[in-house]
């Protein structure tokens, strides 16, 4: 037995999102950790065994797997399996505008079988094929991409909906949903909104995401004033005072730290 468990990197370091068939050469592989990404799993077709950390899951199709990137899995398929396979990075998630991408990716990370109704199985290799066309482009269209990834990943939550809100991952959820709604950069504003203390809050973040609050507010404040300055004609000193910075002065600091440009350079350039 080795003295380490084995990373597997299945995405190329320049891209952050990849979306394919299932390879049927992997119907046995052995246990091993993903590097730092999310991985979704659709099967349609298959018979055999998930095994996930101290958990083996029967394959049972139409069924979605969700792998964490700290979680240990390998697989056990005894048919020649039919499914798609999406690999998300974290710099995916750091870089889209979409708002609610973020939040339905935690929603999902709640389970990690989500077993679906035959009658939307036709729905969601349908999804998955237009996805998989898009990406063999040699230039995908983004917000295509999202658009019908967002539309996926809608139809999949449908089955792994908890209303359990007192779990870690629940209120993780809950943050996202406060935060995309009305971003603030305030961590004690949020964690007093869940009945948490801002070190709580904190602990939950970087357990989830490997972020501290603070970081977790900011990218979100950022794709907040990205999205108001290429789609509306609101000043910088609107924007501003919207996101509740308390000058002008300390916004346009504040973004220039995050993107190594100033709010304005960013709209011109853009």
């Amino acid at each position: 037995m080795k003295d380490f468990i084995e990373t597997y990197n299945k995405i190329s370091a320049i891209d952050d999102i990849k979306i394919a068939p299932f390879d049927v050469n992997k119907r046995y592989t052995k246990p091993h950790r993903h590097n730092k990404y999310l991985e979704i799993i659709f099967f349609c077709k298959g018979e055999g065994f998930h095994h996930l950390d101290s958990k083996s899951y029967g394959i049972d199709p139409p069924v979605v797997f969700v792998v964490k990137k700290e979680e240990v899995h390998n697989w056990e398929i005894n048919i020649i399996p039919k499914g798609y396979v999406i690999i998300i990075k974290e710099t995916f998630l750091d870089n889209t505008l979409d708002k609610y991408i973020n939040l339905q990716l935690i929603k999902l990370q709640k389970k990690q079988k989500i077993q679906l109704q035959k009658k939307d199985a036709s729905i969601l290799k349908s999804l998955f094929k237009v996805l998989c066309e898009e990406m063999k482009q040699s230039h995908p269209q983004r917000a295509f991409v999202e658009g019908v990834l967002k539309a996926l990943l809608g139809k999949i939550i449908n089955y792994s909906h908890n209303k359990n809100s007192a779990d870690p991952l629940g209120k993780m959820a809950m943050f996202m949903e406060l935060l995309i709604e009305k971003p603030k950069n305030n961590v004690a504003y949020y964690a007093n909104c869940l009945n948490l203390t801002s070190q709580n809050l904190n602990q939950l973040c970087k357990k989830q995401y490997d972020k501290t609050a603070s970081e977790i507010i900011a990218i979100e404040i950022i794709k907040e004033v990205k999205r108001l300055l290429l789609y509306t004609n609101r000043t910088i000193s609107d924007i501003a005072f919207q996101l509740e910075f308390k000058d002008v002065s300390h916004f346009v600091k504040y973004f220039k730290r995050h993107t190594g440009s100033t709010p304005l350079q960013f709209k011109k350039e853009s």
